[in-house]
Order: structure tokens, then sequence, then C-alpha cells
């Protein structure tokens, strides 16, 4: 577990992780109503490829501007496609949006308030925002749930959810970092009660 956390930013910060589909929504959202403060890197990412802004600048002359849409907005559907059709372009996609996030993640903490706040991070596995972070919570499903979810929500085939799950990390690998696991495999009063638990285990432990 890497605990070298950058103590440039005052309170406690966890970090919620999950593969996709895993439910991370459903829990930042119990968080959020017990008052605790969300700051959610996939929302960051939409909001930062909307007209006008840089990154999508940097989008469109990188891959062309093909991957707008009539309206000249950000298609996402063609980009998913492209980018988990080929590692490279992902790659490349990466390379432009995440120091962005990761910017725009520290001007929230900056201004942040509360005993602790919640990083919604899906990639924290390799994510340089692990050094913000003191305490790690997964979102844990299994992969046959994962697989079901995806397909159902978005509409994609079979492959491609499972070009888009081998395109993270592993459940192992999540695992493995892991302080915390939520287990959501089954409904909403499931995850419910331990979402309450460990608020109040983050409420003890940003008090020390």
């Amino acid at each position: 577990m890497n605990n070298s956390k950058n103590n440039e930013y005052s309170g406690f910060h966890v970090g919620l992780t999950g593969g996709i589909a895993s439910g991370k929504t459903k829990v930042s959202n119990i968080f959020i109503k017990l008052g605790v403060e969300v700051i959610d890197t996939d929302h960051i990412a939409h909001t930062i490829v909307e007209p006008g802004n840089m990154a999508l600048t940097e989008i469109v002359d990188a891959f062309g501007k093909e991957i707008l849409t009539d309206s000249k907005q950000l298609n996402r559907i063609y980009m998913r496609d492209l980018i988990f059709n080929n590692p490279a372009k992902r790659k490349l996609l990466e390379s432009i949006m995440h120091p962005k996030i990761q910017d725009e993640v520290e001007q929230q903490l900056s201004t942040s308030s509360g005993l602790y706040q919640i990083i919604v991070i899906p990639l924290l596995t390799s994510s340089p925002l692990r050094n913000q972070i003191d305490r790690i919570l997964l979102v844990d499903c299994d992969v046959n749930t994962q697989l079901t979810r995806i397909m159902q929500r978005d509409g994609v085939t079979s492959e491609l959810a499972k070009k888009i799950i081998a395109s993270q990390s592993s459940r192992n690998e999540r695992l493995a970092i892991a302080h915390d696991v939520i287990e959501n495999n089954s409904s909403f009063e499931q995850i419910l009660p331990q979402v309450k638990k460990f608020h109040e285990r983050y409420l003890r432990l940003a008090k020390k």
C-alpha cells in the first residue's frame, strides 16, 4: 500500500475506487447524503472536455475533428469504441486528460472543508493522485456482475465490455491496494450499512 501522502492539502482524504460498473456512483451518493464532500474525477473528466475547454481542443488536435458531433461536442461513444480497440490511442487520450484532472482535484482540495473528503478515482492503482490519499476504499464486485451491468447500462457487446474491463487494473490489483472494501454484488440495501460503517470509521480517523 502507498502511504506516501503529499501533505500540501490539509484534511483526511479517502480514495474511492472500483472497476467500471462496480457501483462507485451509488456509494459516493450515499456519502454525499451523509454530508461528506465528494470530488469525482469522472465528473471532472466530463466537464473539462466541454466545448471551449483546452482539453477538448487538444483532443481534437490529437485525434481529428471526426471525434466531434455535429454540435461540436465530444462524441463519447465514438471515442469509447476508438480507445478500447486501440491501447496506443487510449494512452494518448490519458496523457491529455490525466494532468488536467489532477490539477482540478488539487484545486478543489485546496478549498475543501469537513473532517474528510472522498475522491472518486476509478484508475487509482496507476494514478498520481494516490499521493493525496490517506485511505483507499474499494467498491468490489465479481467480473460476471460487471459484464452484465456494463452490457445493460451502456448497450455494448460482451466483447467490448470485456475489453473495457481488461483495460483497467484487475480485481486482484485493486484488492491489493485497498484498506477497506464494500461488497456490491447485489442490492442498494446491502451497501447502505457498509457505507455508514466506513463513514463513522473515517470520522474517527480524521479526528486523530
